[in-house]
Formats: C-alpha cells, structure tokens, sequence
C-alpha cells in the first residue's frame, strides 16, 4: 500500500507555489511593458515630441539614475532583507505606478504650455556635481517633456528594479531546494512576453483612430502596473499564510549590519556573477530600446494603404493572439510527459511561430518583427532551467550565451544593411537573428539569477540580489545614454539635414547608420565571455557549485 506524503505548508503544494510564481511574474510581465513602452515609438517621439537620439536616449538611461546615484537599490535590498518580501512588494507596486503616472502626464498634450513645461524648460540645464562628473540625467537644451519623462522614468525605476529584486528574493523564498532555475526561468519567460505586448500594442495604441498620440502608449502602460499592484496585493496574503503555517518571520530579528555587505564584496564569485550581469544585460536591455528604430533604418518597409486589413488595428490583436499561442503551446511542451502531446504542442507552437512571422512581413511593420524576440525564450528558458536544476553547468550556460550575444550584434552590425532593399528576404535574417538573441537571453536567468543563493549567507540574500541589481544598473543608465550620443555623433549628415530643413524629423528617424552602437554592444559580448570562462575556471578551484545541479540527488 503506497503511503500519500501529506502536505504540510503551501509551498509543498506544487500547485500552489506555481500559482504564487504566477503571480510575481504577471507583475514582472506589467513592468516589462512600460519599462521599454516607448521603444518602438522612438521614431514618434523624434517626429512629434522634438526628442533627438541624445534626449531619447538620456531619457531611457534615467530610468536607474536614482537606482545607481542616489544608491536607492542598496537601500532597497536592505528594506528587503529588513522588512521582507510582502511589504517590499506592495512597495515597489505602488512606486512604480508614481512614477508611470508622471512619465504619462510629461507626453500628454496637456502638459504643454503649462507652468511645469515652462519651469523644466528653464531650469535642471546645469546641476553641480553631476555635471562635472558628466553623469548628469538632464542637458541644457533637452525638452521639457524629455526631462519630466526623465523624472517619472527614475521613480518607476526605483520601482521596477526593487520588484525585481523582491521577487528574486519570492522564488528563493518558495522554490529553494526544489526546482528554483526552473521556477526563475519560467518567471522570466513570461515577464519577458512583456517585451512583446509592448512592440505590438504600443505603436497600435499611439496611432489609433488614424491620429498619433504617444501618451495613449503610456496610458496603456499605466493601466497594466495597477494590475501589477494586485497581483502584489494577492501574492502578499499568500505570502502571509506560508509564514503563519512555517512560523517564519517576515521581519528579521538581526539588525542590517554593514558588515554583511562587506561579507558580499569580499567573495570573488559574487564579482564575477555581477561583472557578468551588468555587461550582458547591458547587450541587451539597452538595445531593446532603439532595436526598432534599428529596423528601420535597415530594413526597406513598403508603405501599406490604409484602408488594408494588414494597416488596421484589428490585425494588432490576431498576431498578439498567435503570439500568446507560440509562447503558451512551447511552454507547455517543457511540463508535458506524454511524448505525444509533447511533440503535438512542439508542432502547434512551430506553426504558430510561422504565422506569427508572415504577419510580421505583411504588416511591414519593424515594432512586430522585433516582438519576436521573447518568444524562443519563451519555450526554451524552462529546458534551460530545468536542465541545470537536475545536471548543473550553469557557468558554461553563461558562456554560450555570451557567444551567441556576439554573435547576433555583429550580425546586425555588418550583414543585415545588406539586405537593405531586399524587402522578404532582410525580414527572414532580421527574424533568425532576433530569435537567436533572444534564445541567449533566455540563458541568463535560467543560469545567473540562481547561482547567487551559492555564493552567500542566505540572510543577506536580498542585499546581494539588491548589489548585483545595482551593478548592473550602472551599465543600464550608462549604454542607453551612449548609444543615443553615439547615433547623433556618427551620423553628421542626418543632424545636419534636420538642421538646414533638406530633411524632415519624420525621414531623419528612420535614417541612422547602427554600426558604431552595434559593434560597441558586440564589445560587451567579448567581455562577458572573458569573464565567463574566468568564473569557470574559479568556480573548479573554489567550490561554489556553480556546474553543480540545484536539486541534490
């Protein structure tokens, strides 16, 4: 007679610490959208709101400026491990809406002419300290609407990244010696399916009705971050009731003690973990932000008639619901034993991914061939995940993916202008490539995020999640700033053109040379194989387990 192991806590329910996850990678599907909401609108911005790359791209860096500046995500990892992850959640929640609703209000045709325009207008030109350092988040002669965009960008910021952190944080809390990769692949696959509501929906929402309004796109974007709060809302009763049933305490009796950072820098392990995240994540999230406007200007895009079902909103929401069948069929194929209906959902997801991409093409549209780009990592980051819970590698894992990153950004660089003109076949490589890139994004959260519990005290889990958050944020105010100086620097022509009127803002968005930025992203790449291969090498000599599997046999 077979004995039923009874359960005794939530999460040794399967079922329900899936659903606790479900709920923490919704709120992280919501941030994603409005973190890259203006995105694949830049070329809106430039032709309606006067932001040049420089503005677009200063804008963009400030969403970590207070985060890496002001050190608001030390202190966010110290009010985690203080106060734990329930009321760091509903925190993080609400800040991140504050700070939407600003960024909303700054593209508005309301904030026009008001007093706020006036006073942004004339003053933040030159603010001491920061400006010597060359760090400041605004620059004389940037627009109004681009500086308090700026400002509400930095509050959701803080927002964002303290979530990020805080749910990290949630996953170790729910899944720690049980299938944990897993669990933070899968969170990240969905929220990174935010990417892809963002590249469809926003340019749908910014054009609709015929008339071109960028704060539609953000309305769009606040709205979802207040389901983001009530999905925290819920998640912190579930959170209370595992406590009440394991008789944890959710605020920790040791005071926070400098030292335990201390303890964090002093471990080679946790540099080399960090160095990695900053340089790759720097690849890649900043790249999101122009990868659009990349398309456009290497990609040769056949005006649609208007009255067209592929130039209409209707066709938004299709290709949004083949997408949602791409992602749900190829992650199901990962949890499905039955060889049969494995493969079925393999098929389904395939032709799904197919459609999905003919649409792209028919549409002509740059914003949905990049929206591709979550979806492999939608169906391979389980595999991953569940592939270094049971056997381990999770360095190597880092190292293919830095190659790949390589890989993609000079493929984009030197080999995509070529197909310039070439209208199917530049959109077939554009798609292989994306897909590419985002299966090497997919090897980031599936080996990174879960090493860190194998490099420190788990008290102080939370500082070091917060410490590697805030590394990591240096490179994403720094690229997303240097990429926009970098365009308007190579591409004289362009600004001169805007300039003396041969060229309208409109034609200018779509015309710069990427090379320079690309080639400088494939740079990052390089290193963080460097460092890969050096963590490798570490990890054999000191033991970490990095190759080790997370579920112990």
């Amino acid at each position: 007679m077979t004995q039923t192991k009874q359960i005794q806590t939530l999460r040794d329910s399967a079922a329900i610490r899936w659903i606790a996850l479900l709920l923490l990678a919704l709120a992280m599907f919501c941030s994603y959208i409005f973190m890259d909401i203006l995105s694949p609108i830049k070329d809106l911005m430039e032709s309606t709101r006067g932001w040049d790359s420089s503005a677009f791209g200063t804008m963009q860096g400030a969403e970590t400026f207070l985060n890496v500046f002001i050190f608001f995500l030390i202190f966010a990892g110290i009010i985690l491990d203080k106060m734990g992850v329930r009321f760091t959640a509903l925190l993080s929640g609400a800040v991140m809406l504050i700070g939407a609703c600003i960024k909303w209000f700054a593209v508005t045709e309301g904030f026009k002419g008001t007093g706020l325009e006036v006073w942004f207008t004339n003053n933040l030109n030159y603010i001491p300290g920061f400006d010597e350092l060359g760090i400041s988040p605004f620059y004389r002669g940037m627009p109004a609407s681009a500086k308090f965009a700026a400002l509400g960008f930095m509050i959701f910021g803080c927002g964002v990244e303290m979530a990020g952190i805080t749910v990290s944080r949630g996953i170790v809390k729910w899944f720690k010696g049980r299938e944990m990769a897993l669990a933070m692949g899968s969170e990240m696959a969905l929220a990174r399916l935010g990417v892809a509501t963002c590249m469809i929906f926003s340019p749908m929402f910014a054009k609709l009705g015929g008339s071109i309004d960028v704060s539609r796109s953000v309305a769009f974007g606040v709205v979802l971050l207040m389901i983001a709060l009530i999905m925290f809302i819920v998640y912190f009763f579930m959170d209370k009731k595992l406590d009440a049933q394991t008789g944890e305490a959710e605020e920790k009796d040791d005071p926070f003690k400098i030292s335990d950072i201390g303890a964090i820098f002093r471990s080679q392990g946790f540099w080399l973990v960090a160095l990695l995240c900053v340089l790759y994540y720097s690849a890649i999230f900043p790249f999101q932000k122009y990868a659009v406007n990349m398309l456009q200007c290497n990609l040769t895009f056949t005006k649609l008639d208007p009255q067209s079902f592929w130039a209409g909103s209707s066709v938004t929401v299709v290709q949004y619901i083949v997408m949602l069948i791409v992602a749900v069929f190829a992650f199901l194929s990962n949890f499905t034993k039955n060889k049969g209906a494995k493969y079925g959902s393999l098929c389904i997801a395939i032709i799904a991914l197919l459609v999905y991409c003919y649409m792209g093409y028919m549409r002509q549209s740059a914003e949905s061939i990049f929206a591709v780009f979550p979806l492999l990592a939608v169906g391979i980051t389980p595999i991953l995940g569940s592939y270094i819970d049971h056997k381990g590698k999770a360095a190597s894992m880092l190292m293919f993916g830095s190659l790949l990153l390589i890989f993609c950004h000079l493929a984009f660089a030197f080999v995509l202008p070529q197909f310039k003109g070439s209208g199917l076949m530049g959109v077939i490589f554009a798609y292989l490539i994306i897909l590419v890139l985002g299966a090497s994004f997919s090897l980031v959260p599936a080996s990174l995020w879960p090493s860190v519990p194998k490099l420190v005290d788990s008290k102080i889990i939370g500082s070091a999640y917060a410490l590697i958050f805030w590394i990591q944020n240096i490179g994403l105010w720094l690229f997303p700033m240097l990429i926009g100086k970098i365009l308007d620097k190579t591409n004289p022509q362009v600004i001169d053109a805007l300039k003396n009127g041969t060229m309208d803002a409109e034609q200018a968005a779509t015309s710069y040379n990427y090379t320079a930025p690309l080639v400088m992203l494939a740079c990052l790449g390089v290193a963080a194989l460097i460092l890969g291969i050096i963590l490798k090498s570490v990890d054999k000599k000191k033991g970490y387990g990095l190759e080790l599997p997370n579920i112990k046999a």
